[in-house]
């Protein structure tokens, strides 16, 4: 009798579905990470967006109340001689609730020199050399809310 040679093609077979199985799971779990990763980078922009703009509008209402502070700094220097003791306990809750929310005066002073990146020259004015390119006077106080500017300073300065 003849016997046919049988091929056994199945080893080949499996081990190639194997192979294939094995390709096949290492492309999920890729395509897993990337998709893991995606979500928690969205995650984390969404989160920092939220926060940017609550601080954005805290920005503006705090912005609308910095003319309130300059007009009672002003009401106080035109009655130094009264009674102001009712001024200066409106103006030092104010002042108190502006620090909570972490906004502070800038700290410019006579004869500082004029940086754009702080503050706003209004005019400039006529002065000896020594303060050519100087702040000569302040119109308005400048804030920082955290590191950020809140406002402008208002500048004279030196030509």
């Amino acid at each position: 009798m003849n016997k046919k040679k049988t091929k056994k093609p199945a080893e080949p077979k499996k081990a190639k579905k194997g192979k294939s199985l094995a390709s096949e799971l290492q492309e999920t779990k890729d395509k897993y990470l990337r998709l893991y990763s995606e979500f928690e980078n969205y995650r984390r922009r969404t989160s920092k967006e939220k926060i940017e703009m609550i601080d954005s509008a805290n920005k503006e209402l705090l912005k609308d109340i910095l003319p309130v502070i300059d007009d009672y700094e002003r009401a106080i220097k035109a009655n130094k001689e009264n009674e102001i003791e009712g001024f200066n306990l409106i103006f030092q809750k104010l002042k108190n609730t502006l620090e909570k929310y972490n906004v502070k005066k800038m700290e410019i002073k006579k004869g500082d020199d004029f940086d754009s990146e702080l503050h706003e020259a209004i005019t400039s004015s006529p002065s000896e050399k020594k303060l050519k390119g100087k702040i000569i006077d302040v119109i308005e106080d400048g804030y920082n809310i955290g590191e950020n500017i809140l406002r402008f300073a208002k500048v004279v300065t030196g030509s």
